[in-house]
């Protein structure tokens, strides 16, 4: 009897109402720390923008320098770097890119997005290093594919991508004319 009456006390000590004095803050810089907000003003900086653009220069931590990465890929070409990149972009890339390039894989589908055409001409003139950055990276909804994705097998695939492109633009005089009559 004793406990429940103790308890009934407790209960209405905690429904004490509402009241204007502040809580007790025992340690208040935890409730209370100063701090930019995304997209916030200050009068800190001559343009009152808290979100400072980056140091010119500097990389992100992790982040390969632009002008670090070869403009070429740094792997001579060769049958079995083709078909490595082939392997690893039918792992990687085809569920959404589709394994032609065309951005129509089983993934881009049934999503929400459009993944780009791999054969535009846009990509077909970026350089092989602006390629590899984007699969290490990723880019908008491409996620980044650094950890993934060893180095080499990033190039590999940068090599079978430019076959797909070669091939998506390919002409009856890019095939040798020995070879022409074997073609239906």
């Amino acid at each position: 009897m004793r406990s429940a009456w103790l308890l009934g006390v407790m209960v209405l000590a905690g429904c004490g109402g509402t009241t204007r004095k502040p809580p007790l803050e025992f340690i208040a810089d935890m409730d209370r720390q100063p701090k930019f907000r995304a997209q916030g003003e200050t009068n800190f900086f001559p343009d009152r923008r808290m979100t400072r653009p980056p140091v010119p220069g500097t990389v992100a931590r992790g982040a390969p320098a632009a002008d670090a990465l070869p403009q070429r890929n740094p792997w001579p070409l060769s049958l079995e770097l083709l078909e490595r990149g082939r392997e690893r972009y039918d792992i990687y890339c085809a569920p959404c890119h589709d394994r032609t390039g065309s951005g129509r894989g089983i993934v881009a589908l049934r999503g929400a997005w459009a993944p780009a055409d791999l054969r535009e001409a846009r990509l077909r003139q970026a350089g092989d290093g602006e390629i590899f950055a984007t699969i290490t990276q990723g880019k908008r909804t491409m996620p980044a594919y650094r950890f993934q994705i060893p180095e080499r097998d990033r190039w590999a695939i940068v090599a079978y991508l430019r076959a797909l492109q070669r091939a998506a633009s390919a002409t009856l005089d890019d095939v040798p004319p020995e070879l022409r009559s074997q073609l239906r």
